[in-house]
């Protein structure tokens, strides 16, 4: 068959898929995988060009995207009245501290021998560094933390909260990550590709440790609701008369209208987003740039041999991959309107999307956007479906059956079930992913 017709086709399905949830179960429901299809997509773009670009194993997916959703809660949320002035300097000052620290202990290893007097020095300059930045560091926390923690209880944000520049939040959550990439890589890519999984997952845990336990910054566990959005409210929606009168025109009542909309609009701007990343990517692959990557990625000796810099083209595209990935978390959180660190968990935010690079084939922009759509879709759909299907089989059984309850009940496993199923069925019959690299 034509790849491009094949290509085309399996994308029909997908969409196909979804507007039959739409026409049998709500166009709500279908909006919303619609939605997360794309954010998911964006992320498996990003783990894609890491992996199916230049072969390098990042399981931190977790960590970029909560760090994207914390530049979503530092941009759009309101400052704390008082916080600043409490304790925010003394945290700012901490963190100056702390990075002139740094360069005094870089600069010392540079310019004295090595020996026990330059270990000596180093170890007095952590020692004493250490708490010094405590000695700045937990008074501001302390300060801030007890300023209404019932409501706030944290340093606030920029408040940029006005229609579309609240997206600003999107590539500023693409920075943080690419920031933390960064130091990941300087510290890993020199290394076995194994340190790098290590690194990567490590990170990802002290990420998420550090947004759940420092409450100054984004409220910990206790969580920030109420995130602006660059689409209107529905409640607005629903007391513009003009707004309830179009609904009426197309005979639907305002409350539906209203949440149909505001998905619609959300949609818009994500495909937009996909769209630009998806073009760029488009171009980087087919550029001499994305030719290197990949003869990098078969052979990376045959590569050092011909002068090519491995380290650093391998630090470059790993950066670029984070921060597509802090992007897509920043425009989850935001969709959400709401940042809850406890929600972060590897099997979502790792695990899930590297089965969506997988099964739509790696190395294949496209491959990755259909695997997003698709296994997003199917994680969703498949334990409804199943709780059917499993009444279905237990429909001759009699009430309170043992058998028949714990048939039912297994029903809400059939995600991680399904997921498996879909993963060893396309790595027998289609190794390479739906849509193989070319």
């Amino acid at each position: 068959m034509n790849p491009v017709l094949k290509n085309t086709m399996l994308f029909a399905i997908v969409g196909a898929m979804i507007l039959y949830t739409g026409f049998t179960q709500s166009w709500n429901t279908a909006l919303v995988i619609v939605n997360m299809g794309l954010i998911s997509a964006i992320m498996a773009l990003g783990v894609n060009l890491q992996w199916g670009f230049a072969g390098l194993f990042n399981v931190g997916i977790m960590g970029f995207v909560a760090l994207g959703g914390l530049a979503a809660v530092l941009i759009g949320t309101p400052a704390t009245p008082g916080a600043w002035s409490a304790g925010g300097w003394n945290i700012l000052s901490a963190f100056v501290f702390a990075l002139v620290m740094v360069v005094v202990v870089v600069s010392v290893r540079r310019r004295m021998d090595a020996g026990w007097p330059r270990k000596i020095v180093v170890l007095a300059l952590l020692v004493v560094g250490f708490f010094v930045y405590r000695a700045l560091f937990d008074p501001g926390v302390d300060a801030i933390e007890s300023i209404n923690p019932a409501a706030t209880g944290n340093i606030g944000g920029l408040g940029i909260d006005r229609g579309l520049w609240v997206t600003l939040a999107w590539p500023v959550g693409g920075l943080f990550a690419a920031a933390a990439a960064w130091i990941i890589g300087k510290t890993a890519l020199g290394l076995r590709s194994d340190y790098l999984a290590i690194a990567t997952l490590g990170i990802a845990e002290i990420i998420i440790a550090v947004l759940k336990n420092e409450d100054w910054l984004a409220r910990g566990v206790k969580n920030v609701v109420g995130l602006p959005r660059p689409t209107p409210y529905e409640i607005d929606l629903q007391n513009d008369p003009a707004f309830v009168e179009r609904a009426a025109d197309f005979g639907v009542d305002a409350v539906t209208a209203s949440t149909l909309y505001v998905k619609l609009m959300y949609a818009g701007l994500f495909t937009v987003v996909l769209v630009v990343l998806l073009v760029l990517a488009q171009r980087a692959l087919n550029s001499p740039w994305g030719r290197m990557m990949r003869a990098i990625r078969d052979n990376e000796v045959a590569a050092e041999a011909m002068g090519k810099d491995v380290t650093a083209r391998h630090l470059q595209i790993f950066v670029l991959g984070s921060a597509i990935c802090g992007i897509a978390g920043a425009m989850m959180t935001t969709l959400d309107g709401q940042l809850t660190p406890g929600t972060y968990q590897p099997l979502r935010f790792t695990f899930l999307v590297w089965v969506m690079v997988i099964v739509g084939g790696s190395g294949n922009n496209f491959g990755a956007i259909l695997g997003g759509f698709l296994i997003w879709f199917l994680w969703v759909q498949v334990e409804p479906m199943g709780l059917w299907l499993m009444q279905l089989i237990t429909s001759g059984m009699a009430d309170g059956s043992a058998l028949k309850a714990h048939l039912i009940e297994s029903a809400a496993h059939m995600r991680l079930f399904t997921m498996g199923m879909v993963l060893l069925l396309v790595l027998r019959f289609s190794p390479r992913g739906l849509i193989p690299e070319k």
